[in-house]
């Protein structure tokens, strides 16, 4: 017979001992959550070689349109071909202010100058959406890519963040994220590559990775 036909012995004293469990792990739980009680815009940042870095910040600029926030959105390096996300926010011009300031990987551009220039103007539109307090969230896509090929003075990338109002969240998306940005951030997190598709000769789905 299986072991689905025969099911491991009753334990009288397992549902005593797993509540005796949860409740210390709510107490430490509820003590963090008291102790956490700052309100204050955050910088959250999404880096390392793995998928969901943008995935992830679009995410949070939909989370945030959810609750009301108007929000912003600036694309850097990216910008050859249109995203599933673009096409979406897009919907939502008064909600969501969406800038692509990119022409794509720099593999594509090959002009250093050109790249440089707009990672520049790209900046400019986002300095202004900083000094905007009726904007709740911004994301920055692929801004650590800029920074990390210096195509931006990560200094003043720092200042204009610390500058910005109180309230306002900020998501950093991409590869690379310089270690002076990553101690100025609230929140980070390293994306680990365990397996993708296209290792397997699979191209990139709509839906997926566009």
């Amino acid at each position: 017979m299986t072991d689905t036909q025969n099911p491991p012995a009753e334990d009288p004293d397992r549902d005593a001992r797993h509540k005796a469990r949860m409740e210390r792990k709510k107490e430490i739980v509820d003590a963090r959550i008291a102790a956490a009680q700052d309100e204050r815009g955050v910088i959250v940042i999404t880096t390392g070689n793995g998928k969901g870095k943008s995935s992830s910040g679009f995410g949070m600029v939909v989370r945030a349109l959810g609750h009301g926030m108007r929000t912003g959105v600036v694309q850097f390096i990216k910008g050859a071909q249109p995203t599933g996300e673009e096409m979406f926010l897009r919907r939502f011009p008064d909600e969501c202010a969406f800038h692509v300031m990119g022409e794509g990987y720099t593999w594509e551009t090959q002009d250093r100058a050109r790249d440089v220039a707009k990672a520049e103007a790209a900046w400019e539109v986002a300095r202004g959406m900083l000094r905007d307090p009726g904007i709740g969230l911004v994301l920055f896509d692929e801004l650590n890519i800029a920074l990390k090929l210096h195509y931006l003075d990560v200094e003043q990338v720092i200042a204009d963040l610390r500058a910005r109002p109180p309230m306002q969240h900020v998501v950093i998306t991409g590869r690379g994220a310089p270690p002076a940005l990553v101690e100025t951030a609230d929140t980070v997190t390293d994306m680990t590559p365990v397996k993708h598709a296209f290792q397997q000769g699979i191209k990139a789905q709509r839906g997926v990775e566009m």
